[in-house]
Order: C-alpha cells, then structure tokens, then sequence
C-alpha cells in the first residue's frame, strides 16, 4: 500500500509539474515525509523522480524539433557543475533559511508571471547570463533537493523569453542538473530501490501524459499562467512546511 501511495503521488505530481515544463521533486519533498518518508530519502528520491519525468519529455521536445540546443546548453553545463556542490553543501548548511529565500522568490515570480504583462526590451543570448542562472539555481536546488525548473523558468520568462521554448529547454536542462544532485545524495542516504524504481516508472510515465497536455492543449498564456498557479501551491506548501 505504501508503494501503491508513492506511485499515484509520483504519477499525479509529475504529471501535472511536467505541464509546466518542470519537474515535481519540489512538492513532492514536501509531501513524502508526511506519508512516512525520511526527509534525506525525499531529498534524493525527488530529484531520480525528476529525472525520469523530464527525460520523457525532453525525448517527446527532440522528436518534435522544438528545442533550442544553442540556448539549452549553457545552462546544461553550469547547472550539472553546481547542483551537486550544492548537494554536498546541504549536509553542513542549515535549510531554514534557504527556504524562505526561496519562498520570497517563489512568490515575486508568481505574482509577476499572473498578474503583469510585460514586452521583452532585449535580447538575452549571451552566454554568460545562461551560465549565472544555471549555476545560481544549480546551487540553491541541490541544497534544497530540488531540480531547479520551478526557479529557472519564471526568471527566464521575466527576461522575455517565449514561456514555452522556456518549458522546452528547461525540461531538458533538468535531468542533468538532478541526476548529478541524486548521485551526490546517495554518498550519505540510504536508498530504497525498489521504491525508486516504482516512482521513477510513475515519474516517466507522468512527463509523457503531462507534455502532451501542455504541446497541444494549452496556449502559450495558460502556460505562464499555469506555471505562475504552480508557483503560489508550492510556496504555500513551502511555508506550511516551516512550521
């Protein structure tokens, strides 16, 4: 019954993160120890489930041709570096208030993504600022145990960027950045295969039923949208869990 519970959180989360071209671990860290799961053993499971689910997306984005490689890589790139210092700095960083830094940012992005319409004035294709945001994220959500999708996305659609070539790429970007994050975690948690393989199956099987939803259902509006009411869950779930 336990493993029947992880897999229809992991299957509904990630299908309905994976909309929004994000992975689910940052909810989902927040929802398996609730049920019973060791924080640490959410940590690292969080970031396999993130894996799995966008790599199904990602593969479904290559086939289509939608996805930048130009734009891809450099935060690819800073993002696999950093995510796991971040990794192992958690074991010696206290998580508090690294939170609510992100609760902070989770909010304003929100509330900015919904409620404000704004016209890009410039065109972002330096590499440089790829690489700052990659490895800034990468270092905050392999302390957090997260991807990094929920963060990159906003913040590159708030500098203009087209909100689902944002979801296309970061979709892409994320299973480096958590895989190398989950290989870090495993050096000090103790891993229950059997229930990884049972969520990384619901996962996967999630990111393919959610892309799909976002590819030909949604319009680029309801997107941002949708990412923007994605944000405000997670933020309040982030706070509930400060207490």
């Amino acid at each position: 019954m336990d493993l029947l519970l992880y897999l229809l959180l992991t299957l509904f989360f990630s299908t309905l993160f994976s909309m929004g071209g994000v992975g689910s671990a940052i909810a989902l860290i927040s929802i398996f120890p609730m049920v019973g799961m060791p924080l640490d053993l959410a940590k690292a499971v969080g970031l396999f489930i993130n894996t799995t689910s966008t790599i199904s997306a990602s593969v479904m984005n290559l086939v289509r041709g939608v996805l930048d490689f130009r734009f891809a890589i450099p935060l690819v790139v800073s993002s696999l570096i950093c995510t796991p210092l971040g990794a192992y700095a958690s074991q010696f960083v206290s998580e508090y208030w690294v939170k609510w830094l992100l609760i902070a940012f989770v909010l304003v992005s929100a509330t900015l993504l919904i409620w404000r319409h704004r016209e890009a004035r410039f065109e972002y294709t330096k590499s440089w600022l790829l690489f700052l945001i990659g490895g800034t994220i990468g270092v905050l959500s392999g302390l957090l145990g997260v991807g990094g999708g929920t963060l990159i996305i906003p913040l590159l659609i708030l500098l203009g960027f087209d909100s689902k070539k944002a979801a296309y790429t970061v979709s892409f970007v994320i299973p480096f950045s958590s895989l190398g994050g989950f290989f870090t975690y495993l050096h000090f948690v103790d891993m229950d295969w059997k229930l990884l393989g049972v969520v990384a199956i619901a996962a996967f099987l999630g990111g393919i039923l959610g892309n799909r939803i976002m590819h030909y259902r949604l319009t680029e509006a309801q997107v941002k949208k949708l990412i923007g009411v994605i944000l405000y869950l997670l933020a309040a779930k982030l706070i509930y869990s400060q207490f």
